[in-house]
């Protein structure tokens, strides 16, 4: 089967690869930038909102990769002579507010809120991972090479996060919520959430 990058070299004539795809990928970097831009403004309200250390760590983890991937976005404007701007991207702006829902609508201090703003956190990053992915298949077949390495080193955090997000859900917050969504009581639901303060992970 053909590859990506293949069937969009057959789509386009050389001419047309060299003026139509850069712009595409220009405009594609330019909605990756407002994404993680926006992002990283959401992340430590996201943080703050959590109930256990380690979903609080790691969306400030994953806030100072952001911070590195902004600066990656910047290198490659950069190095393609092109001044970094950004293109408004409503479904980063979507899966922000839904967030933000999470918070508005879980209680403060429950396992229920951590496993919503996991939900939360992993819609953003397979929305990341499919923007980065489609940039780093459009930068190689542009001859983008550096573009397309610093594109694959963001690439690889965001999946290393979405990994580490599944892994933090199904080891316990999943579990400990159900427990604590059919407990009736409420010092069972807090001894619940006291013996996942600290977990070892």
């Amino acid at each position: 089967m053909a590859s990506f990058t293949d069937q969009l070299a057959k789509l386009f004539g050389a001419n047309e690869t060299d003026t139509s795809l850069r712009a595409l990928f220009i405009s594609e970097l330019k909605g990756i930038y407002y994404a993680e831009k926006q992002i990283a403004e959401a992340l430590p309200d996201m943080a703050e909102a959590a109930t256990t250390d380690v979903v609080r760590d790691a969306f400030r983890q994953h806030l100072s990769e952001t911070g590195n991937q902004i600066r990656r976005v910047e290198q490659i404007f950069q190095h393609l002579g092109v001044e970094a701007d950004e293109k408004t991207c409503n479904a980063v702006d979507g899966l922000i507010d839904d967030g933000e829902v999470v918070i508005s609508d879980t209680d403060a201090g429950s396992l229920t809120r951590d496993a919503g703003l996991i939900i939360a956190g992993q819609k953003v990053e397979h929305h990341e991972i499919a923007a980065y992915g489609s940039l780093h298949s459009l930068a190689r077949l542009l001859g983008f090479h550096e573009a397309a390495r610093l594109i694959e080193e963001s690439l690889e955090e965001e999946k290393n996060t979405d990994k580490k997000l599944t892994e933090i859900a199904e080891s316990f917050i999943n579990e400990r919520a159900k427990m604590e969504s059919d407990s009736d009581d409420d010092t069972d639901r807090e001894s619940l959430r006291d013996q996942v303060r600290d977990p070892v992970f």
